[in-house]
C-alpha cells in the first residue's frame, strides 16, 4: 500500500514566506505611526486642561518635545468649547510607499476626553 505524502511544497513555502515578510515589513512600518498616535492622544488629553487655545497649544508643545512628536504641532490642533469644557482634536495623515505607484495611507484623527 502506498501512503500519501502530506506536508508543504517548496513552491508554496516560498510563497508563504513572501507574504509573511511582507506582512513584516509593513507591520514595521505601521506599528510606530500608532504609537505616535497615541502618545499625541495622551498629549492632547493633557493640553485639553488648558483655558485658552495659546494655553493648550502651550501644553501641546511641550508635551511634544518631551515625547518628541513630529507628524503634528500645536498649530494644527482644533481647540473649541462644548459648554464649559474644552475639547481639542487633531487629524492626520501618514503615507508608506509599497512598490511602483502604490501606495498605503494611514488616515489618524483623534479628539480630547
Amino acid at each position: 500500500m502506498k501512503q500519501r505524502q502530506r506536508g508543504i511544497t517548496f513552491l508554496g513555502m516560498i510563497t508563504f514566506g513572501v507574504i509573511l515578510a511582507f506582512v513584516g515589513i509593513m507591520g514595521a512600518q505601521v506599528f510606530p505611526t500608532y504609537t505616535e498616535y497615541m502618545t499625541i492622544q495622551k498629549a492632547v488629553n493633557k493640553a485639553a486642561a488648558g483655558t485658552t487655545v495659546a494655553e493648550v497649544r502651550s501644553i501641546f508643545d511641550k508635551a511634544a518635545n518631551i515625547d518628541y512628536i513630529g507628524s503634528i504641532s500645536a498649530k494644527d490642533l482644533e481647540v473649541t468649547k462644548q459648554g464649559d469644557k474644552v475639547v481639542v482634536s487633531f487629524e492626520y495623515q501618514r503615507e508608506f510607499h509599497l512598490a511602483g505607484p502604490a501606495f498605503l495611507v494611514m488616515k489618524y484623527k483623534g479628539t480630547s476626553r
